[in-house]
């Protein structure tokens, strides 16, 4: 199970709830699952997130695996230039 921590807007688009407990190996299953289980998070996935795991950011490498135990970030992917 990992301990996930929702940032930013995500947290208030979950009504405040920031952590959830998901059961994934890669990126692509935790955003399933953190959609199936925070449904109101839709939008925002689909608009893009970034996902820090371990202090590492990833933002397209949705195979990227997930060791159990690691301090898992979804965030809302900033624009900018």
């Amino acid at each position: 199970m990992l301990h996930v921590t929702l940032s930013g807007s995500l947290k208030s688009a979950a009504g405040g709830r920031q952590t959830v407990e998901i059961e994934a190996g890669t990126i692509r299953q935790l955003l399933i699952a953190l959609e199936r289980e925070v449904p109101s998070l839709s939008e925002h996935l689909e608009q893009g997130v970034a996902v820090s795991i371990d202090g590492e950011i990833f933002r397209d490498t949705w195979s990227q695996e997930i060791r159990p135990g690691a301090e898992v970030f979804v965030l809302p992917r900033l624009a900018g230039g």
